[in-house]
């Protein structure tokens, strides 16, 4: 699937990786391939012919499953694949040592029985109900973004906008100020972006540590309305949890509530910055947009985790052996024919869509309603106001990629 147009190129951020070029994609494949980062969909198709689940030893080692029956596997067996690990990339210690405390990120990559807890936790704080709560905000929050470039007649649909949502909402949840959040963003950018880049991973890591302690130290003498007082007032069979689990659960909402709606955001004001039959469908059958967010999200899915083989198993004629990491390649099994008809076609109002963008099975994304919320009013409030908008001529669109795969600049004009 591809939205190139005749006067546009488009081209993944260079990330300067220092791999060498891929020769065979089903032996050794490279996630962070800039080709692959701006069109990963003709790999995806040649080795779900080739090999469905190839193998790479680049980045640490993994396999990698292109089918959507495998990923649901490999998401749903607990018994021989674990989630200690969910990061794409892999270093040894002598590539890149320990940090002085390691964060866990739970639920994310927690077993049970740590994970059953800890997402109960977490799931009151991204219900229905309280999501609503949240929309007012995210709606003026659209307006105000754009009011700030709606008289140039230019905008990085990206940058100026699919960027700043999703992180002002989560500062609002946490109870941070929202004056903080180009400076989360860059944090969260250096721990998933620049995963390869030790300096720079270090950096982000670091920096929402630091902070978050510091906020979990005020929050305890001076409890709010928000996610970081609740957890720190919740106990578990009687007993307080421990500070360590805190501050990984306010990192994970953090973290994984940043990148991933912004590159969904972006993939969307992408896709209908080059379809305005679309963009008109939407404003003329205001009904689908339900349909429509479930199709962006299948046809666009940012995120891809991992999972870590316990023990020896056989999956597919794969020898995967244990410690051997697995990419949960959920936006290839979006895309697999078997299961979606035109996978690489976004039908607006397709009926039949069990995707995974969420993830699949135990740890299937809690923040899934409040992502949703966020797309949908995202779009809804740009076609009000800007109902006619295109790429600007000759303009580059740039992708980031690995653990997230979004666009990072959409230059539009209108």
């Amino acid at each position: 699937m591809s939205t190139d147009q005749d006067n546009v190129t488009e081209q993944a951020a260079k990330q300067g990786t220092g791999q060498s070029p891929v020769t065979d994609w089903t032996t050794d494949y490279d996630i962070l391939d800039p080709d692959y980062v701006a069109d990963p969909y003709p790999v995806w198709d040649d080795l779900r012919e080739q090999c469905p689940i190839a193998h790479s030893d680049r980045w640490g080692g993994s396999w990698l499953p292109t089918t959507y029956a495998d990923v649901q596997r490999f998401a749903q067996d607990h018994t021989h694949f674990s989630s200690s690990d969910v990061g794409v990339l892999s270093f040894t210690a002598e590539e890149r040592p320990p940090a002085p405390i390691e964060i866990p990120l739970p639920p994310i990559d927690q077993d049970q029985p740590v994970h059953t807890w800890t997402r109960r936790l977490l799931l009151p704080w991204f219900s229905h109900a309280r999501v609503e709560q949240y929309e007012p905000y995210t709606k003026d929050l659209c307006n105000r973004l754009i009011d700030g470039f709606i008289e140039n007649g230019t905008a990085d649909a990206a940058g100026d906008y699919a960027r700043q949502i999703p992180v002002r909402v989560i500062a609002l949840l946490l109870g941070v100020p929202e004056e903080m959040s180009d400076t989360f963003t860059g944090w969260v950018q250096d721990t998933l972006e620049f995963a390869h880049d030790e300096k720079r991973s270090r950096i982000g890591a670091d920096g929402i540590r630091d902070y978050l302690i510091e906020k979990l130290g005020e929050r305890r003498s001076n409890p709010g309305d928000d996610l970081i007082s609740s957890l720190l007032h919740s106990e578990v069979d009687g007993e307080p949890v421990d500070d360590l689990i805190i501050l990984g659960m306010a990192a994970l909402a953090l973290i994984a509530g940043v990148d991933t709606t912004w590159s969904s955001i972006g993939s969307a004001m992408l896709h209908l910055a080059t379809h305005p039959n679309d963009v008109q469908r939407l404003i003329d059958e205001p009904d689908i947009m339900p349909l429509a967010i479930e199709e962006l999200l299948r046809a666009y899915s940012p995120v891809t985790m991992a999972r870590i083989a316990t023990e020896d198993v056989e999956v597919g004629g794969c020898p995967i052996k244990a410690g051997d990491k697995v990419l949960m390649n959920f936006p290839g099994a979006n895309h697999d024919p078997a299961v979606f008809e035109n996978p690489h076609e976004v039908i607006l109002d397709r009926a039949q869509n069990r995707h995974v963008a969420f993830g699949a099975g135990i740890h299937r994304c809690a923040g899934s309603n409040l992502a949703r919320m966020e797309l949908r009013v995202a779009i809804e409030t740009w076609i009000e106001r800007i109902p006619e908008f295109h790429l600007v001529d000759g303009a580059e669109v740039t992708w980031a990629g690995g653990q997230v795969r979004g666009p990072r600049t959409v230059p539009v004009a209108f």
